[in-house]
């Protein structure tokens, strides 16, 4: 579990754009399954589009709010839900206790790649269709985890970014570690070197496969930052939280530094 409901994103950056669109979607994977997801536009893009995967409690405000801090920075962006299968396509009509591990677990246990994909498919569609010409995916937690999925090439995208995200096997399910020979695009990872969740030796063990496997990324540790140390009331760690945001900045940049600013609207 990663953020609590009223949770939000730091903010470091002045708003470069106003807000086009900042609005909830019903999104239909390729298996008819509808799900939830909020997309977020500025008035004119300058950059890379944002997927944004969030953690396993699924799309919450702290999400939408991070979309629209990137639309603001030029960059539209889309969050999807995870459990349309099993929850339904609405986040706001879910019981209370869904945001507690034992309510949640079931849905959890229901994932399926092939299902994560599909939506994440839909996903891109849906955001590509908002006129962006590259785009990233930027994962959270159990999200981050995803991210790292997605840096390979049948998803088409220009790069990579997770924070925290869990890379090795959980419950035997390959994890992006597993993986890496097939993860091509540019990866960004964030990690907390406080994080009990994510040991060094975790975090070394995918840095290695990465290298071995070719794959280009940068990993960043924040020594004595915990896991979610990019979190607004997380004040003590506000300083690896602005870094991070700086760096994932550059790094949207650089998968666009030959765009043209795009009206939306």
């Amino acid at each position: 579990m990663c953020y609590d409901p009223d949770a939000a994103p730091p903010a470091f950056t002045p708003a470069l754009w106003p807000l086009a669109e900042a609005s909830a979607l019903t999104l239909t994977s390729a298996d008819g399954t509808e799900f939830a997801a909020f997309l977020a536009r500025p008035e004119v893009a300058t950059g890379a589009g944002v997927l944004i995967l969030p953690d396993n409690k699924g799309l919450s405000g702290f999400y939408r709010q991070t979309a629209a801090r990137l639309a603001e920075q030029g960059h539209p962006a889309l969050v999807l839900d995870y459990y349309g299968r099993t929850a339904g396509a609405d986040p706001e009509n879910r019981p209370t206790e869904f945001g507690e591990l034992p309510g949640l677990l079931p849905h959890l246990l229901a994932l399926t790649p092939e299902g994560l994909d599909a939506d994440i498919a839909a996903g891109l569609d849906r955001l590509r269709a908002a006129g962006p010409a590259e785009v990233v995916a930027l994962g959270f937690c159990f999200g981050g985890r995803q991210a790292f999925r997605t840096a390979a090439p049948r998803f088409g995208l220009a790069g990579a970014v997770g924070y925290y995200g869990h890379p090795d096997t959980i419950n035997g399910a390959p994890g992006p570690t597993q993986l890496a020979a097939g993860l091509t695009a540019p990866i960004l990872a964030f990690w907390g070197g406080a994080d009990e969740h994510i040991p060094r030796a975790t975090v070394d063990a995918f840095d290695a496969a990465l290298t071995a496997a070719g794959g280009p990324h940068e990993f960043v540790t924040y020594p004595g930052a915990p896991h979610n140390f990019f979190e607004l009331s997380a004040v003590e760690y506000s300083e690896a939280a602005r870094d991070s945001w700086q760096r994932l900045l550059g790094f949207l940049a650089g998968r666009t530094a030959s765009a043209t600013p795009r009206r939306t609207i």
